[in-house]
């Protein structure tokens, strides 16, 4: 493939792709025969955009679902209009999103007021909890008068007994008992991803294991997901690849996922030897934190075992100075979700404890202690935009327009740096990548690629997916525009 007419480092050159690779970029390159060619006209070529925390299976059921919470639903009652206009899928409404700023917080007797008569499940926008109506409840055969003895341990019940419609942390559980649909299509998550200029992904599922693998090459196979995966999940993912050079399968292992709970973290010991059996096999963690016990926790931990250069924290949600001594003196890689700023920051701001929230999603401190850093968007829990969370790196406003912690903006030279599939993978212990602005293409990249419309000089003030022409794939075209 040949690209014409692209802004490579301020210049206009001409880019050669064979196979999966760059091989020449110049002034001026002669057009083989049969070669296929793409018109940059004049705008920037860039690498590949690398997500570097998402939920791929999460996200396409989300696309299919009913959004519950907020910019989409406000209020009460626009939580019941969406659900009575909702489609079932097997008898069952699903919802996704739900935030406490719409109606306060859920329990069966109120959801039963705001839902029809079917079977209803709204996942809160954390991920962590499922809201269920009666009748759902009573199609699991969890209510009260069910006689089921396979309990959940997520399952929330009164003082009675009596189930209150709250499940945490019961995903697994819950798939086994809804009718059976099979695992969401990816094609939809794949070509929304194209679109936004994402040719590499981390799937961060803490529950991924052979069958989801299997699921993913299916997947890649078929074009339905049309990107390059890298896949976090359980001890039964076996040892890793991925953690190399450049020219990595387009399917590989990655870390251990360990996900934390403060309101149930296991022993010390016990979290200390997940880390080991992970190391041992020569894979990294990657330690779900979001509260400030969850990371000095988790930290604790990483010491006892040992740090590996594979190791991270996912979220580093709320990261204090002691924190962030540790991550520094230990070698360990953060990966973050500043989108959360722009997404959630309001409710931060009145929620959040006031010693917590001079600490929340930092960026740039990060950098200036040359700690690894990557960003991803965690969609379906956040949007899957990469561009919006560039945006709220630079910017760090609230959805009200309020600033959050603007003392950790960063340029958007640097805010694209972060989700380059090389943030965190190529370097070791302790060592950022060079420099704070763009890594210019050169021959030997893959040919990963997202051509702009406009050329980078003006597409950095804005950072909007719109830009996007097209997306190039292992030299391949997954998204242009138009077509």
């Amino acid at each position: 493939m040949l690209v014409d007419n692209a802004e490579v480092g301020g210049k206009i050159m001409q880019v050669r792709c064979v196979d999966d690779e760059i091989v020449e970029i110049e002034r001026s390159l002669t057009r083989r025969t049969g070669e296929e060619s793409f018109d940059a006209q004049g705008g920037a070529l860039l690498r590949g955009l690398h997500d570097h925390h998402l939920h791929l299976f999460s996200l396409a059921a989300a696309l299919e679902s009913t959004p519950c919470g907020p910019p989409e639903v406000e209020r009460a009652e626009d939580l019941t209009a969406r659900l009575a206009e909702a489609t079932p899928q097997n008898g069952w409404l699903r919802g996704t999103g739900y935030f406490e700023s719409v109606a306060g917080p859920l329990d069966r007797e109120r959801l039963d007021a705001l839902t029809p008569p079917l079977p209803v499940r709204i996942q809160h926008r954390s991920g962590a909890m499922w809201f269920l109506n009666s009748r759902a409840l009573d199609a699991l055969g969890l209510d009260q008068n069910s006689g089921n003895r396979e309990l959940p341990e997520g399952l929330e019940v009164d003082e009675r007994g009596r189930p209150t419609g709250r499940l945490f942390r019961a995903d697994a559980w819950l798939r086994e008992r809804l009718p059976a649909t099979g695992p969401p299509d990816l094609a939809a998550v794949g070509a929304l991803l194209a679109r936004f200029g994402v040719t590499g992904i981390t799937d961060a599922t803490p529950s991924n294991g052979p069958d989801e693998m299997t699921r993913f090459r299916q997947a890649q196979m078929s074009g339905a997901l049309p990107q390059r995966l890298r896949v976090m999940g359980g001890a039964a993912l076996g040892m890793g690849a991925g953690t190399g050079g450049q020219k990595e399968e387009r399917l590989s292992v990655d870390a251990r996922k360990i996900l934390l709970d403060e309101p149930a973290l296991p022993s010390l010991d016990v979290l200390v030897e997940a880390i080991r059996e992970a190391h041992m096999l020569g894979r990294g963690v990657a330690v779900h934190t979001v509260t400030r016990a969850e990371i000095l926790f988790a930290l604790a931990a990483i010491e006892v075992a040992g740090a590996h250069t594979g190791d991270r924290l996912e979220h580093a949600s709320v990261a204090p100075p002691e924190a962030m001594d540790k991550i520094e003196r230990l070698g360990i890689r953060v990966v973050t979700q500043p989108n959360f700023v722009a997404e959630r920051g309001d409710a931060y701001q009145r929620e959040v404890a006031e010693i917590d929230q001079p600490h929340l999603y930092k960026v740039k401190s990060w950098i200036d202690r040359a700690v690894p850093l990557a960003l991803g968007t965690d969609a379906p829990f956040g949007h899957p935009d990469p561009w919006r969370a560039m945006r709220a790196a630079v910017h760090r406003e609230t959805p009200s327009g309020a600033r959050l912690g603007p003392e950790e903006c960063v340029s958007p030279d640097m805010a694209l740096a972060l989700f380059d599939p090389e943030r965190i993978r190529a370097t070791g212990p302790g060592k950022a990548l060079p420099g704070q602005g763009l890594r210019v293409l050169r021959p030997g990249d893959p040919a990963d690629l997202v051509i702009l419309r406009l050329p980078w000089s003006r597409a950095r003030a804005r950072l909007r997916a719109e830009d996007v022409r097209a997306t190039i794939c292992a030299g391949q075209i997954i998204y242009a525009s138009g077509l």
